[in-house]
């Protein structure tokens, strides 16, 4: 038995048109699983960033320490105290990191 793929809900309807084809093509065993999830890639949405501000409404709400804060995000002191200060901003895995524990909560990276 075949389990069918949910189709994601892109912000682009260009990108919403190709996805909702790629899953019909899956469907019908024009295209296989590989191809569909590299259609399912684009379709993510982007991380959003996070002002100095935000970063320390996030760690003071879940009542952590800078130090604390940051051995959670794998990441220096330093760095956490920058971001919260505005003197640098999290990128790549530290942002998609940030933003999990802003949807998800502690617990979906612990």
């Amino acid at each position: 038995m075949t389990k069918t793929l949910e189709p994601r809900r892109p912000k682009s309807r260009l990108l919403e048109a190709v996805h909702d084809a790629a899953v019909h093509l899956h469907a019908h065993g024009v295209i296989d699983k590989r191809r569909l999830i590299c259609y399912d890639a684009l379709c993510l949405e982007p991380v959003p960033t996070y002002s100095s501000a935000q970063i320390r409404a996030l760690r003071t709400s879940l009542a952590l320490s800078q130090p604390v804060f940051a051995g959670v995000l794998n990441t220096s002191v330093s760095t956490v105290r920058s971001w919260e200060q505005g003197d640098k901003k999290p990128s790549g895995p530290s942002l998609k990191l940030l933003n999990l524990i802003d949807r998800k909560g502690l617990d979906a990276v612990l």
